[in-house]
């Protein structure tokens, strides 16, 4: 799944997310990096909603960790983005999280890169101001194969 693509919409960044969703397998662990106001969001919005997921999707920014449940496969959805330490993530169950039966999803996941999985997939966002408010340079990477 090797691949970069460009948006121009926040849209288009959803159905891209909407289209890998729909091809996620339980064990899945999908890691996004990019700045703030890249899209991380909208992103986990479109892949929760490939998974089938019906509830409303905001980045756990707070509480670290989101269970959604309503989908086809279970969907966890982390924002490491407040962790200062990675062992912090072994205190919410990341273990049990990340060995479950669905899909994890990490905004922010450079930050405990040092605890990530062997296999993973690895969602570079970057956004360039000169071509546009909107435009987006979207990297997946199968990491670990």
């Amino acid at each position: 799944m090797n691949r970069t693509v460009i948006t121009e919409s926040a849209k288009e960044t959803y159905e891209l997310a909407r289209q890998i969703g729909q091809e996620v397998s339980a064990g899945d662990v999908i890691c996004l990096i990019g700045d703030l106001g890249t899209g991380k969001t909208v992103f986990s919005q479109g892949l929760a909603t490939g998974v089938g997921v019906t509830d409303i999707v905001n980045s756990p920014t707070f509480t670290i960790v989101q269970v959604y449940e309503s989908g086809r496969l279970p969907l966890y959805h982390f924002d490491v983005y407040r962790i200062g330490d990675p062992e912090e993530m072994y205190e919410i169950g990341y273990d049990e999280y990340i060995s479950g039966d669905g899909v994890c999803l990490i905004e922010w996941a450079d930050l405990i890169e040092d605890i990530l999985p062997d296999r993973y997939t690895k969602v570079l966002i970057e956004k360039d101001m000169s071509k546009g408010t909107d435009h987006r340079k979207i990297t997946v990477t199968e990491i670990g194969l």
